[in-house]
């Protein structure tokens, strides 16, 4: 299978996609003998890779993608100072080293995505992602009122002006509503301050989707492999965003 050779660089620990990227750009990678440029794509099974004449070493690391339900109680942290439990412990038994894309606060819970891809961990979290993710909030307070600060956008008390939000409610449950919020930033709590600012409390938060992973038949503390199609569609994001880079 034929790979963008800035890639297939980064990926044997040479450098990164962006070093890779530049030595291709002043003329210092040949495939198969030949100089080439940026998007290029070559056979690591049947072609040659050289950087000043180098060959290129090293083992290519198997990216490891893997979706876990936080449950609540848990940081989301590879250490705590603290003691406390951290997502870590939800992974143990994975033979290779992950971290966690983004945060969940300690009293939140639901999706999380862990994995050594960082090139992916970077896109996603980085705002021009644009990477939609869905809460299921449990509020109580005046929620007709609320959802339209919501869709409008609103200024948090630390100053941050969020963008606008799709909401919709899910259900009532006596005096507790419970809404679906899609938001694409991922400001620190950025979901618990914009409900403070709409003057609803929260009683509950999970995520339940990040683009397209999804947590349902999940239960908290477990954690699975990404499917094939979740996978291509992780990797695809990546792909997409360094030939828009190119």
């Amino acid at each position: 299978m034929k790979e963008r050779v800035q890639k297939i660089i980064a990926e044997r620990g040479v450098c990164s996609r962006r070093a890779a990227e530049k030595l291709i750009m002043e003329g210092r990678v040949k495939v198969n003998g030949r100089r080439i440029v940026i998007g290029a794509q070559c056979d690591t099974k049947n072609d040659l890779i050289t950087i000043d004449g180098k060959r290129i070493a090293g083992k290519r690391q198997k990216d490891t993608y893997l979706l876990v339900y936080k449950p609540r109680g848990y940081v989301t942290t590879a250490s705590d100072e603290r003691g406390r439990k951290t997502v870590m412990e939800l992974v143990e038994d994975v033979n290779e080293r992950v971290y966690p894309v983004g945060r969940l606060d300690m009293a939140s819970e639901g999706l999380l995505l862990m994995t050594n891809d960082g090139e992916l961990a970077k896109l996603m979290m980085h705002p021009s992602g644009g990477i939609e993710k869905e809460y299921h909030v449990t509020v109580l307070g005046d929620v007709e009122t609320a959802i339209p600060k919501f869709e409008a956008g609103m200024e948090l008390e630390d100053g941050f002006h969020t963008a606008p939000a799709r909401v919709r409610v899910i259900k009532t449950i006596e005096e507790k509503t419970v809404l679906s919020v899609v938001i694409t930033q991922g400001h620190n709590r950025q979901v618990r301050k914009m409900c403070e600012a709409a003057g609803l409390t929260v009683r509950r938060l999970v995520r339940v989707a990040e683009g397209k992973l999804k947590l349902e038949g999940m239960k908290p503390g477990e954690c699975r492999p990404a499917t094939r199609k979740e996978v291509e569609y992780l990797q695809g994001l990546v792909e997409k965003a360094g030939q828009e880079d190119a």
